[in-house]
């Protein structure tokens, strides 16, 4: 049985990398398996028994054991967490932003040169790992006329939505005492420092006395360090404009995954905004999707693929980055069509995205009597043994603490 590995807890509570691990296992008929990131324990033996692992990129110890184990490694790269790390390292410490970013660059070039074959969540992110390929020297003659499409190698997996309708139930209008009239518009993710609550609390205020039923909720608080910054600025905006426990709402905890869709049914409007980064364009913003499958016009920013989607398959709309009036009046627009005039497009794309349909790709690598050899090794290339990154990985595995100093205690952090 296929192991389809997460560096995240997978229970009750989950974020994106353990949501993903836990639909594409049940998509495939695999087995979902939480793996501590930096404490593999048996996972070398359990990885041989099962034959094929799909996993992240790894850390240096259980990307070791994965490699000994002799199983077939698909690197899932939906997660492009080198752009993250710059973002969201922004205004730390130079050398710590050096050293992070080197750090995940380590594991995702460790992962190109590890891996049998690989998954990522668009046919932009295809671009970006396979030019990431070639960088590498990973795509030679030989690699190229065995698979000239590369359709074996890197396949699009993109995030889905469930195969099952969302449940109706309790939600943000018992969550908060809301009223049946009242115009609610939800932020159904986390918050992190590359995304822009601050746009979306501004349009609200400018709607907000228009439309004094208009209520704004941020779904989940993730819990994580990474996320305790702009958690607290938008509550600081918030509260600065008056808005805070009257128009803005803030869930203090994070929506189980079987209660998700009673939040998504119960709002009126999806809103989600990012700035205008790199990471922006090879971002895949997983919690959106949900509102596809729960009917759930999109007001977003644009930059990357989803939005384009948004907009051009009248999913919703989508607005140029920080700019809180071109915000407000999408919203308006949405809110004033109402959702149920967003329902034949929305159930369109929600259809295709089913998991069981996205994972066909990844079922296929998995049945396919793929290479026995590492890409790397068929390739001819060695890992990469510079000096600094054999003093990172000495350095990390000698003294693991001092993630905790740098704030990577949970990297991935959860989403």
């Amino acid at each position: 049985m296929t192991l389809i590995l997460s560096p995240e807890p997978l229970g009750v509570e989950m974020a994106g990398m353990a949501i993903r691990a836990t639909e594409l296992a049940r998509a495939i008929g695999g087995e979902a398996v939480y793996a501590h990131p930096h404490a593999p324990g048996d996972l070398g033996d359990r990885a041989a028994a099962a034959g094929v692992v799909v996993a992240q990129p790894a850390w240096p110890l259980t990307a070791r054991a994965l490699r000994r184990s002799g199983a077939r490694l698909i690197y899932d790269l939906y997660d492009p967490e080198p752009l993250e790390a710059l973002q969201f390292l922004a205004g730390r410490r130079d050398g710590v932003r050096r050293t992070v970013t080197a750090m995940s660059l380590d594991r995702m070039v460790n992962a190109l040169h590890d891996g049998h074959a690989f998954l990522c969540a668009s046919e932009r992110q295809r671009d970006l790992w396979t030019g990431t390929l070639l960088a590498e020297r990973l795509i030679t003659p030989a690699v190229h006329d065995a698979d000239p499409s590369l359709g074996g190698l890197l396949a699009v997996v993109p995030f889905g939505v469930s195969d099952t309708p969302p449940t109706p139930g309790p939600g943000p209008r018992e969550r908060f005492g809301l009223a049946d009239g009242d115009e609610l518009v939800l932020w159904n993710g986390g918050l992190w420092d590359w995304l822009d609550a601050e746009s979306v609390i501004r349009a609200v205020a400018q709607l907000s006395p228009e439309r004094p039923r208009l209520r704004l909720v941020f779904m989940g608080a993730s819990g994580a360090a990474q996320a305790r910054d702009a958690e607290e600025r938008a509550q600081a905006l918030a509260r600065e404009l008056g808005l805070l426990g009257r128009v803005v709402r803030f869930n203090d905890g994070w929506v189980p995954y079987e209660e998700r869709g009673a939040w998504l049914l119960q709002a009126d409007c999806a809103v989600a905004a990012h700035r205008d980064h790199l990471e922006t364009r090879f971002s895949h913003r997983t919690r959106l999707l949900d509102c596809l499958w729960a009917g759930l016009p999109i007001v977003c920013t644009r930059g990357d693929e989803l939005a384009e989607r948004i907009a051009r398959d009248g999913l919703g709309e989508a607005v140029p980055p920080s700019d809180p009036a071109a915000l407000a009046g999408a919203l308006a627009r949405v809110l004033d069509r109402g959702r149920g005039s967003f329902a034949a497009p929305l159930a369109a794309a929600a259809k295709e995205l089913r998991w069981s349909r996205v994972a066909e790709p990844l079922a296929a690598l998995v049945s396919a009597d793929g290479p026995s050899a590492s890409l790397g090794a068929r390739a001819g290339r060695r890992r990469p043994h510079s000096p600094a990154l054999r003093a990172r990985d000495a350095a990390y595995l000698t003294a693991k603490t001092a993630l905790n100093a740098i704030g990577l205690r949970d990297w991935p952090r959860v989403r």
